[in-house]
């Protein structure tokens, strides 16, 4: 089980920080991921990180100002999100992904799924 939390409301420019709270399996044998879905839209891709957090990837849009990383001991994921602009509003979810080492932006590859947590950004 995934569940998500840190989400809220910030004016553009704010930080927010979620994380992604694991239970029922072994962490660590894990890679994990944030997606995020706008109204109307496509869930996408954000960030990933490897079983080990030695390993992480990003989309161009939010390198620089995002940052994932993972708590092993505390099965937690967490995305700490600087310079927040209104296109970074969406629906943030976190996934697994058995594949521990590999690197994938396909949501299909992810096994398991959080039920979400709302970011809104202002103008």
């Amino acid at each position: 089980q995934l569940v998500e939390s840190g989400g809220g409301s910030v004016p553009a420019g704010g930080s927010l920080t979620l994380s992604c709270a694991a239970s029922g399996r072994t962490f660590s044998d894990y890679a994990m991921g944030w997606f995020r879905q706008a109204p109307g839209k496509e869930r996408e891709f954000v960030a990933r990180i490897n079983w080990n957090g030695l390993m992480t990837y990003y989309v161009d849009s939010v390198k620089g100002r995002f940052t994932i990383s993972r708590d092993n001991a505390k099965n937690t994921v967490y995305l700490q999100m600087n310079k927040l602009n209104p296109e970074d509003t969406a629906v943030y979810f976190c996934a697994a992904d058995s594949w521990r080492d590999r690197y994938t932006e396909i949501k299909h590859d992810y096994e398991y799924w959080g039920q979400g947590t709302q970011v809104t950004v202002s103008s």
